[in-house]
């Protein structure tokens, strides 16, 4: 263990929304460095889901965000020989970081032409609570619910 927790960077917020939860997505899409790459395919699908639904597309993708978020999530633990899940709460920083990257995740398994249109479908599905990454979050919940019994073993 350190003695000194490490400093927090600081995330700038991005130029269209002025979000620095948007430039976390973008950071989460870009791959090899190609940020501005990242930024543009975001603001395309925000586009894509704003003319689709006829929303705003940053409350949209909001929404989506939080209902793809986990509150809790299961780890092993070593217990006597026997290896339990057990349920632990999440702290906010990783929940979003596990939301945004499951978002990410399965927005690129799908089968669409663009990636920017795979993100927006992807968004739209989990505004409406289904797709890929929702299935995941109750995946994750389902999980914690079948160990609960083992939550006494938390540390």
């Amino acid at each position: 263990m350190r003695k000194a927790k490490p400093k927090k960077r600081i995330i700038l917020q991005d130029p269209v929304y002025g979000s620095p939860k948007v430039t976390k997505f973008v950071n989460n899409i870009m791959l090899c460095g190609k940020k501005n790459l990242a930024f543009r395919l975001f603001y395309d699908a925000i586009d894509i889901v704003s003319e689709k639904t006829g929303e705003k597309g940053l409350e949209v993708w909001e929404k989506a965000l939080t209902n793809v978020t986990p509150s809790v999530e299961v780890k092993s633990q070593r217990i006597g020989g026997a290896t339990f899940q057990i349920p632990t709460e999440i702290r906010p920083g990783r929940k979003e970081s596990i939301g945004m990257k499951n978002l990410i995740g399965f927005a690129r398994k799908r089968h669409e032409q663009t990636f920017s249109l795979k993100l927006a479908n992807e968004i739209m599905s989990a505004y409406k609570e289904e797709g890929g990454a929702f299935k995941r979050k109750e995946e994750i919940h389902r999980m914690a619910d079948a160990n609960k019994a083992f939550a006494h073993y938390r540390s």
